[in-house]
């Protein structure tokens, strides 16, 4: 089960060949704190709040930091330049917080991958908020569609940018892929 309606993360277990069914909780995601433990707790409540007897439930949070500062979703386009003239020429940190519920036991971890944007001119940034890709995004972009022109460098597990950490999933649950 997989308590996220994010098509990312659909789309990802689906390319896995796994089979999976969606439910969506309704949980308040916290967007204050030290981002690793708000990564975590944000997959842990989501997992938490769908999971039934016998099933295996697969929470999961992204958001990007820098330092301590956390950019969510953006609310309108506004907020989206913001954001992107933020990491602009920066490095920041793609956290997943990923919860494995299983009547009653949950197992956590995180996965941070640095990603590093080039310069981006208000040309550019223009551009990119045009695309509406921003919407409902962590830190504005996607990096697995247009947003990838807006990265020069990324360090650690690019699924974990797109949404879903495979390699810390497998590590959770190793048995998962049959």
């Amino acid at each position: 089960m997989l308590a996220s309606g994010s098509p990312q993360r659909r789309a990802i277990l689906g390319d896995l060949g796994l089979d999976f069914e969606v439910r969506v909780s309704d949980v308040a995601e916290d967007g204050e704190g030290e981002p690793r433990a708000v990564a975590v707790e944000n997959a842990r409540r989501k997992a938490l709040a769908v999971a039934r007897p016998g099933e295996l439930v697969i929470g999961c949070d992204t958001l990007v930091a820098t330092g301590s500062e956390i950019w969510g979703k953006p609310a309108d386009e506004a907020a989206a330049r913001a954001t992107l003239r933020r990491l602009s020429g920066r490095t920041h940190e793609v956290v997943s917080g990923l919860a494995l519920v299983r009547d009653g036991s949950v197992r956590v971890a995180v996965e941070v991958t640095a990603v590093t944007f080039r310069e981006l001119d208000d040309a550019a940034i223009d551009w990119y908020v045009a695309t509406g890709e921003w919407q409902g995004r962590a830190g504005a972009y996607a990096i697995q569609q247009r947003g990838a022109v807006l990265v020069s460098r990324i360090e650690g597990d690019y699924l974990n940018v797109v949404g879903l950490p495979v390699a810390a999933l497998l590590a959770l649950e190793p048995g998962l892929m049959g």
